[in-house]
């Protein structure tokens, strides 16, 4: 069950952060609506390699698109194996 406060539950921000773990970010509302989340710091970590990752991976399908791909035989001599 998502762990969800009000922003003014950060007045006491140590009750607030002992609740945070990996996997189980808390969620806090502004006016009853969801604004903002906090996660522990090894969460956010991967959250960034990941989308980085992600990016990367995206950049190179594209470009395989629009330059063809290559076969194993081809990437092992580009790599030297």
């Amino acid at each position: 069950m998502p762990n969800i406060r009000p922003v003014s539950d950060l007045r006491n921000y140590n009750e607030v952060l002992r609740d945070i773990s990996e996997n189980d970010p808390v969620f806090l509302t502004k006016n009853g609506r969801g604004r903002y989340a906090i996660i522990d710091i090894d969460e956010y970590e991967k959250l960034t390699a990941a989308r980085k990752l992600l990016g990367e991976l995206s950049k190179g399908e594209k470009s395989a698109k629009e330059n063809g791909w290559q076969d194993i035989s081809a990437v092992e001599e580009i790599l030297g194996v």
